[in-house]
């Protein structure tokens, strides 16, 4: 046994975290191996839903039947929600919560028995406390509640200190002062990206820029388990961005728990101070080909951000997710969503207006929220079949504890039944409206860029791709990952991806600034 591995559930945000960790256990020349071998196995968990839960745990139960002997560190959401639940699960060694994962490196390091030397005193004046990564020369870990409410001193203890005995050492607090892990230099990657789901080791790399979130959803535990908004500095976006165009990177997404609040939270003074700032700024003093936005809450996007990807459009790829979760009024109120059905409604024509036909659009919607009616549900069904969505993420409401949306649904919940028969007819008219959306691009050209192509589509003499737009492609010949070209598109095949045949490459490769 020897070596690291790392198990990402969840957003794209999440396993940005996981892969800052895994970088940062890279630089320090530690090995990364499978799961069935690795000395310590991290699971960076997701608790969106309880199946996202269920699944964390079924993962960690596998992972030390199967290889008994591995250091098992939880970190993520769910380690944040219910610490002591995952600390008494078999192969546990650790659990950090996300108010603590910038320390994270350092206890997978400490766990490896990293040949650097750990020193057990500290000065006790805040010397070498955590910025960036968190890791101070001699991993130190300043004080936090889980010690405090024990009776342990006020003071910094070492993670060698903290891992000592048989105890599972638990870093979890509701203060969040080191929660913000500053993402290792990203590049886009020789490694397998088929999936395209955010990870880091792929072509179109994630870089999360914003952490937490106050609109404090009736359903959502984010709050409770990321915290109050939090930005990366303008510099360190930067940074990055620059340092991913002299690495070769063409495209380049940006994300956040709340990312259209990037720059709003108190204290923050250096401009920019806002989303469309930012990205006005990346866009006048790189030469970033691509930039792609995650999910941006409808009421984040402005005029001016509106303007600006219309503008910059493709480089600023056209291409924008508005979480929905339901086209009913009353619902949304419930729900305490800042916007009411015909706001979202005016936001997605002025972005269609704007932006053009060449626009995908997609939504989360959830089914089966606490007292949903069958006339609300159906003013869900009609917002959807009224808008031009392109996709849709679709979930069964999922109660958490914790949040208003626990004990709404203990006291009118909608019968399991009659979710799954929301569920099926929102996915047949997702299906539906995707199908109808990819079927405009036939006969016309996209802008794509090339993916790292599984051995069977390879040995069929095609490349996976995924245009501007955000539409999966399959490319007729050969082409290296991370070329961005154009394609003129054929046809769909049977699995709704576009046929395409290349044609040139696109403009957006060179950039004048």
């Amino acid at each position: 046994m020897s070596g690291f591995y790392i198990e990402n559930f969840g957003c794209r945000a999440a396993r940005a975290d996981g892969e800052a960790v895994a970088e940062r256990l890279r630089a320090e020349g530690l090995a990364e191996t499978g799961a069935d071998a690795a000395e310590v196995v991290v699971v960076n968990t997701c608790s969106v839903t309880a199946e996202a839960d269920r699944a964390a745990r079924a993962f960690i139960r596998r992972t030390n039947r199967k290889n008994p002997e591995a250091k098992i560190v939880v970190t993520g959401c769910y380690a944040q929600r219910a610490p002591d639940e995952l600390a008494a699960l078999a192969g546990v060694r650790a659990v950090v919560g996300n108010s603590h994962k910038a320390f994270a490196p350092a206890v997978v390091e400490e766990l490896l028995q990293s040949p650097v030397p750990k020193s057990e005193g500290h000065d006790g004046k805040g010397k070498g406390a955590p910025e960036n990564f968190g890791l101070s020369d001699d991993h130190s870990i300043p004080p936090f509640a889980k010690n405090a409410k024990d009776g342990a001193p006020d003071e910094f203890v070492s993670v060698h200190k903290l891992l000592q005995g048989s105890a599972v050492a638990i870093l979890a607090d509701d203060r969040f002062a080191h929660s913000f892990l500053e993402e290792a230099q990203i590049a886009p990657s020789g490694v397998s990206d088929e999936s395209e789901d955010g990870g880091r080791n792929q072509t179109r790399p994630n870089l999360k820029i914003q952490e937490g979130c106050e609109n404090h959803c009736t359903f959502c535990v984010i709050p409770q388990t990321r915290g109050a908004s939090r930005s990366l500095d303008a510099a360190a976006v930067m940074r990055q961005v620059e340092g991913f165009v002299a690495a070769g990177g063409n495209e380049l997404v940006m994300s956040g728990i709340n990312l259209g609040r990037w720059g709003r939270e108190r204290g923050m003074t250096d401009e920019p101070r806002t989303l469309t700032a930012l990205v006005a700024k990346i866009l006048n003093e790189t030469k970033l080909p691509r930039l792609r936005l995650s999910s941006i809450e409808p009421m984040d996007w402005t005029d001016e951000l509106i303007a600006l990807m219309a503008e910059h459009a493709p480089r600023v790829a056209r291409h924008a997710h508005l979480p929905l979760q339901s086209g009913s009024d009353a619902v949304l109120r419930r729900m305490h969503r800042r916007y009411r059905p015909w706001h979202y409604a005016a936001k997605v024509e002025k972005l269609v207006r704007a932006v053009g036909d060449g626009l995908t659009i997609g939504a989360d919607v959830m089914a089966g929220f606490p007292g949903e009616t069958d006339a609300e549900f159906e003013e869900t069904v009609a917002l959807i079949r009224a808008l031009p969505f392109g996709y849709l993420h679709l979930f069964p409401f999922s109660a958490r504890p914790g949040t208003p949306g626990w004990a709404m649904h203990a006291a009118n919940p909608v019968p399991t039944q009659v979710v799954d028969e929301r569920m099926a007819r929102l996915r047949s008219l997702a299906a539906e409206k995707m199908r109808a959306h990819r079927e405009k691009f036939v006969g016309r050209e996209v802008e794509c860029i090339t993916l790292h192509t599984d051995e069977k589509l390879a040995a069929q003499s095609k490349t996976n791709a995924l245009s501007e737009n955000f539409l999966p492609v399959v490319v007729e010949g050969r082409q290296s990952a991370n070329r961005m070209l154009r394609a003129r598109v054929l046809g769909l095949d049977a699995e709704g991806r576009l046929m395409g045949e290349a044609n040139r490459p696109a403009t957006a490769e060179i950039i004048d600034i």
